[in-house]
């Protein structure tokens, strides 16, 4: 037997790790169609039965007001799951309990997990799970969903709801005496008018309206505008003599009155507080200095600067281990193939190029994993939590702090879902600042490029100098918000509410798929679009080669060298000494001709379509420090910025000659003498403020609502960080810093 399962609760109710449990690696993510929510679907087997359970996103209330709540309450009314479980916080009953209700307000079939009974437990909280089930009139099953307890039973009591496939009458409570009149004078009106109820309960319909609903009532104008009219009138009288009689809309009357009936039933001696109810709990205890005023944001820097010197210490060597693959790749591709493009398309276009990226896999992976981390132990939500106070100077909101996170506002996200995430900022100018802003953040695409950089120049500071990079891309977005909420973004600021979850103990098996899911998407990443990329580049920087004319200077420039070194320096027997060493004459000639080919090589990248570009673009970029091999990687860097490695890769490779000299990109930018560590710091400062890649830009307009927004982001973002790099290369040039 098959069947759906929807696993719907309040965020930070455990869904996701219970999620994880139940589907182990069988598991995969997409978007749901139209949208781009993210949507995760899995796989479990229990007894004979198979189970496709989807993780909706996690909702307070059945009202939707942002996309993923919408995406939720229709995934459970028009997919219509054979079971809705409901992951409820045991700690925290009364509110949980609010989406159950609304759940059994709308006639589904649900089961309650009772999670997190462990925390429930610590904090002195005895739930009496058969009366809880007997008056909810649904099964409980207690569960802690980060050690799997409870998973069996909780599938065999979904089993059971499935086979059985028992009608399901929605829930009928009192919404007191203004409102149940008129929810019943719009129930009969409804079902006459047979109004949404091939979608909907009327009853539900109803309670919609009443409560200001602005996706059922959009869809009720569409499909009977007239009747939908009728039914607001009804609501406006209702809403105009609660206002009169109890200075009270009737949606937050229906609210208290849901509250009241699970007050009523927990007081019936469901829960039991074997200590005092005020006793501080461990969490609050450690929030007391963790989100303390003064001490928080010391806190916060530390364990970002933790994260960064685990990251480096400990990725090291797999990164060398990576590196050193690639480069035998390479020579065993230099021994076996013959010269020519084949052989410089293999070396140059795919190994050096892609190679670059994929070395920065061990990396990527230590950081997803402190990342999941710190967002498994709860850690991330006081950040939210503390950072609010400095982002309203801003003229941001607190609830753009996560975003800023999932961009990579402490290295390693991806500014695609950090904009995406900006759909849960109710305020549209907030939102509009905040996706904007993102793109400012380290992803895991500008990674590879600051790991580059500061191995090269900065070696003895890695974790120093990575956490100096995150500090200026956080001020730098904060700054723009602040220059766009005052000019072409101005509007107040609206408050800010959020939840802060116990701090838990993350299992291995959760971070350990948090942190495949985002390794895997990188490194398919760097085997698909970034080797379509390199190849691309590798072609406009090897055609249309050197002119006829051009390769005939340097042949007879060769010809010269050989002819002037006769007859005892030809490298041939009669040059080698006894103990099988070229003789000094024969050296010498063998490293000028070395010299000579490179600068052939470096002429042939020069003369190429991008070498041209770069060339082109070095009266400006100078200005910056950069020359015009970094100018072909940054224009590369537009269409995704792990590109800026693997060109910078593929372009000193092809002008490279002597394999056994060339090392990782890090040693050859370090041995560069168009290189200093000022050089580099004014590459970061670009790379922070760069325009985002294609992929982002595409989501600001789908985002924002237009293409405007999109080429804005692009122009506005290259310009300043053009005009900051050139200030610090200048700056730092005039006073002699970091070897300007």
């Amino acid at each position: 037997m098959k069947a759906t399962i929807a696993l719907a609760g309040n965020p930070n109710a455990g869904k996701t790790t219970f999620f994880n449990a139940l589907t182990g690696a069988r598991q995969h993510v997409g978007n749901y169609p139209g949208v781009t929510v993210e949507k995760k679907e899995g796989t479990c087997i229990h007894n004979s039965s198979e189970f496709n359970i989807v993780d909706l996103p996690g909702t307070y209330s059945l009202t939707a007001y942002s996309p993923e709540e919408l995406v939720a309450r229709d995934f459970i009314v028009k997919e219509k799951p054979g079971v809705v479980i409901n992951i409820a916080d045991a700690s925290n009953l009364e509110r949980n309990l609010y989406l159950t209700l609304q759940f059994k307000e709308l006639g589904v079939p649900v089961c309650i997990a009772l999670n997190m009974m462990d925390v429930a437990k610590k904090r002195g909280i005895e739930i009496d799970i058969s009366k809880l089930s007997k008056l909810m009139q649904t099964p409980v099953i207690p569960t802690v969903a980060r050690t799997g307890q409870g998973k069996t039973e909780l599938m065999s009591q979904t089993d059971t709801i499935v086979r059985e496939n028992k009608e399901v009458l929605p829930l009928e409570i009192s919404y007191g005496d203004d409102i149940d009149p008129a929810i019943a004078e719009m129930e009969d009106a409804i079902i006459k008018r047979n109004f949404l109820t091939e979608t909907y309960p009327a009853q539900w319909i109803a309670l919609k309206y009443m409560e200001n609903d602005e996706q059922i009532k959009s869809a009720g104008d569409s499909a009977d505008a007239d009747f939908s009219a009728m039914l607001d009138g009804i609501v406006k009288r209702v809403s105009d003599h609660t206002l009169a009689t109890l200075d009270l809309y009737p949606e937050a009357i229906i609210a208290d009155h849901r509250y009241g009936y699970i007050r009523s039933v927990i007081k019936q001696g469901v829960i039991k507080y074997r200590h005092n109810r005020n006793r501080l709990h461990i969490s609050d205890k450690i929030d007391q200095v963790a989100t303390n005023r003064f001490a928080g944001p010391l806190i916060m820097v530390a364990v970002i600067f933790a994260l960064y010197h685990f990251t480096f210490t400990y990725s090291a060597m797999p990164v060398g281990w990576i590196e050193a693959l690639f480069g035998w790749l390479g020579s065993v591709a230099d021994a076996n193939l013959a010269d020519g493009m084949l052989k410089s398309l293999i070396i140059s276009g795919v190994i050096d190029g892609v190679g670059g990226v994929m070395g920065f896999v061990p990396l990527i992976m230590f950081m997803f994993f402190g990342i999941a981390l710190l967002e498994d132990s709860g850690y991330f939500a006081r950040v939210a939590f503390m950072l609010d106070r400095v982002f309203r100077i801003f003229g941001l909101h607190g609830s753009s702090v996560m975003p800023f996170i999932i961009s990579g506002g402490i290295a390693g996200g991806c500014a695609v879902p950090g904009v995406m995430a900006t759909r849960t900022l109710k305020s549209p100018r907030e939102r509009m600042a905040t996706l904007l802003t993102v793109p400012f953040m380290n992803c895991g695409a500008k990674l590879p490029v600051f790991a580059v950089l500061v191995a090269a120049f900065f070696a003895d500071n890695e974790a120093e100098v990575m956490l100096l990079i995150t500090l200026i891309a956080w001020a730098g977005a904060l700054s723009v918000a602040k220059l766009l909420r005052i000019t072409v973004i101005k509007g107040p600021a609206t408050p800010f509410v959020m939840e802060l979850p116990p701090y838990r103990l993350p299992t291995f098996k959760g971070l350990a798929i948090h942190t495949w899911e985002r390794t895997w998407q990188y490194i398919k990443k760097a085997g698909t679009i970034i080797l379509g990329i390199s190849i691309i580049l590798w072609a406009m920087m090897t055609f249309p080669g050197l002119p006829n004319t051009e390769s005939q200077k340097f042949d007879n420039m060769r010809k010269q060298l050989k002819a002037a070194a006769l007859p005892s320096t030809i490298l041939e027997t009669d040059s080698i000494s006894d103990n099988g060493k070229l003789s000094e004459p024969a050296k010498t000639l063998k490293e000028q001709l070395t010299a000579l080919d490179s600068r052939e090589a470096e002429a042939a990248l020069k003369f190429s379509v991008a070498g041209r570009m770069g060339t082109a673009l070095e009266f400006f970029s100078s200005w910056a420090g950069f020359d015009w091999r970094t100018n072909i990687a940054l224009v590369g860097g537009f269409a995704a910025k792990e590109i800026v490695v693997s060109t910078l890769g593929t372009a000193y490779s092809l002008g490279a000659v002597d394999s056994e000299e060339t090392g990782s990109l890090s040693e050859v930018l370090a041995k560069s003498p168009d290189w200093s560590p000022l050089t580099a710091f004014s590459l970061i400062v670009f790379m922070i403020f760069y325009a985002p890649c294609f992929v982002t830009i595409v989501s600001i307009i789908r985002e924002s609502g237009s293409w405007k927004w999109g080429v804005f982001s692009m122009a506005f973002n290259t310009l300043l960080a053009f005009i900051l790099a050139t200030i610090v290369f200048q700056v730092g040039s005039a006073l002699e810093l970091l070897g300007g």
